[in-house]
């Protein structure tokens, strides 16, 4: 009787329902979870390898297995543990939804932007306990939380759940000398790291090599943007002896930090160690004359560098008519950025022998270097030889009349042009038809910058010529903006007789800060003009003075034509009767 006894309690042991073990358990971290769960809700928070199986959801997968299966698993014992681990796992996703959607974002097992999110220092410590749920994650953006400063070592150690990890964004979140320790010393856990950001970290300067001693052997890391961190001649010098762990290196920016320059001794000739290069941003980095003959020394050890940005270095004029040189070795060089670098009529000199040496050559910035308006008529002369050149940028050169001449005859050869910028450059006004006969003969052209140019009513009517011939038709972005000296028969014309700008997406005719003019010579043409546009997104319109009337004929346009045109104009206290136009302030 007693064995007969005994054999039926185990029996019923045995048969107890999947469903009963799985309850028991959740009971039992029904703490952990911090509040009730609904089958419902574990169905669609299942945990992201079940995804990889492929096999569904897990009320789905149970329902489907058979009774006797059931018994075959094991010991009550291993089904208690297997499904303490479905229920942990679903619970944890589960928060971590909860997290993102209370932060506006959307959920996301590989990719996990918290950009801009206002996070605090209790939020990052949330978020790094939820890391075992995210097993999955290889992009990471925690850019421009700048309350999480000091707080990162508390999620940097539950990295190690992450492993996966290639991208990492922490721009802009104060990060102190601790958080760069701490991040140091989590690169072990994360070795798939292929892209690192934390620009806008000024008190990473002085520190920077708690970050690079951490790095590991053959770390994987492509892109590495340090923008605005501070960087001091130390720093530079750690970063120079830390390239040799990074042979995949791709990118480097470290614009804007305006100490770099003194340490460019030591941080320069270990580029070497960086021979798969593509990128190198030195944007405003307090570079001089010998800054630019020691870089010029590096640059022969990166035979792949597609992109060279050394604007915005005001002192650095005058070193390139020896550094210049150095460059005809990149032979693959895509982009050249020299704007703002105050270069003199020997550096222009200089760079005409190299840069028609760079036949794969498609971007040129030559901007805001004012000294060189006669010099730069040489370089002009020879873009000839630059036949894949797509952007060309030499606004507020202060180019004379015979280089801008030079400059329409180059351009009727550059076939590929995508971007022309001649703004602020005043000899374009009362030319611009000699310009616009050779870049019809493109069809490439996207962008016409012509600020500050001083348009006459005549341009506008040549421009608008142009246009009914069905050229430029690829045009995207018109910038017309500070041309004042467009009479308002001009404006009228231009809007009256332009078509054929079926992709135009931007127009920009805002006038000059310290003036303001009366719109309505033209505005009640500018209703056709749109309509001839069915592209056009954004018009900007600043301190052309309109009536209240007239602003809800604009505001009005859209409904009646199911468009989506955003005008970018300043308001008017003016009403219908009420005498002369107010202007702005």
């Amino acid at each position: 009787m007693e064995n007969s006894d005994s054999q039926k309690k185990e029996e019923g042991s045995q048969k107890r329902s999947p469903f009963d073990l799985i309850m028991n358990q959740i009971r039992r971290k029904k703490s952990f979870a911090e509040r009730p769960q609904r089958s419902s809700v574990s169905r669609f928070f299942r945990p992201a390898e079940n995804e990889k199986k492929g096999k569904g959801n897990p009320e789905t997968k149970e329902s489907e297995e058979k009774p006797e299966d059931k018994e075959n698993i094991g010991p009550e014992s291993e089904d208690a543990s297997l499904a303490d681990t479905e229920v942990c796992s679903v619970v944890g996703w589960g928060r971590v939804k909860q997290f993102i959607q209370k932060l506006g974002k959307k959920p996301d097992s590989q990719s996990l932007s918290l950009c801009n999110c206002g996070l605090t220092a209790t939020d990052v410590v949330e978020l790094a306990t939820m890391m075992p749920f995210l097993t999955l994650l290889e992009d990471l953006d925690l850019s421009w939380n700048d309350l999480i400063g000091g707080a990162l070592k508390a999620l940097t150690f539950h990295l190690q759940h992450v492993n996966r990890l290639k991208t990492l964004k922490l721009s802009n979140c104060r990060l102190t000398a601790e958080d760069i320790t701490a991040l140091g010393q989590a690169f072990e856990y994360i070795p798939l790291l292929e892209e690192l950001d934390l620009s806008w970290n000024s008190y990473i300067g002085g520190h920077l090599s708690c970050l690079t001693e951490g790095l590991q052997r053959e770390c994987r890391l492509k892109t590495l943007h340090l923008v605005d961190c501070g960087v001091t001649a130390d720093d530079a010098k750690s970063l120079g002896e830390a390239l040799v762990l990074l042979p995949s290196l791709e990118v480097l920016d470290l614009s804007v930090n305006k100490h770099l320059a003194s340490g460019l001794q030591d941080f320069a000739p270990a580029l070497r160690n960086a021979p798969r290069l593509q990128v190198l941003r030195l944007h405003m980095c307090g570079l001089k004359q010998d800054s630019i003959q020691i870089l010029g020394g590096a640059l022969q050890h990166l035979p792949d560098l597609q992109t060279l940005d050394l604007s915005c270095n005001k002192e650095a004029g005058g070193g390139f008519k020896e550094g210049a040189a150095q460059v005809a070795t990149l032979k693959g060089l895509q982009s050249l950025d020299l704007h703002l670098c105050c270069l003199t009529d020997e550096d222009m000199l200089a760079l005409t022998q190299v840069i028609p040496l760079l036949s794969d050559l498609k971007e040129l910035d030559l901007s805001s270097n004012k000294k060189t308006g006669v010099t730069v008529q040489h370089l002009f002369s020879r873009l000839r030889f630059l036949p894949k050149l797509k952007s060309l940028l030499i606004n507020n050169c202060n180019l004379t009349g015979d280089s801008y001449r030079t400059l329409v005859e180059a351009v009727s050869q550059l076939f590929e042009l995508e971007v022309l910028s001649l703004s602020w450059n005043k000899c374009v006004g009362g030319n611009l038809k000699s310009l616009l006969d050779p870049l019809v003969q493109t069809s490439s052209l996207q962008v016409l910058k012509l600020s500050s140019c001083n348009l006459t009513g005549d341009d506008l009517v040549d421009l608008a010529s142009v246009t009914k011939s069905g050229e430029l038709a690829h045009l995207r972005q018109l910038d017309l903006t500070y041309n004042d000296t467009v009479e308002d028969a001009g404006w009228a014309h231009f809007f009256q007789d332009t078509m054929g700008l079926k992709e135009l997406t931007e127009l920009d005719i805002s006038l000059p800060p310290s003036t303001r003019r009366d719109a309505s010579p033209w505005i009640d043409s500018l209703q056709g003009f749109l309509i001839r546009l069915p592209a056009i997104s954004e018009f900007g319109l600043h301190r052309w003075v309109l009536t209240n009337q007239q602003r809800e004929c604009l505001e009005s346009f859209n409904n009646s034509h199911k468009r989506s045109v955003h005008f970018d104009c300043y308001h008017s206290t003016h009403r219908a009767g009420q005498g002369p136009l107010e202007q702005d302030s």
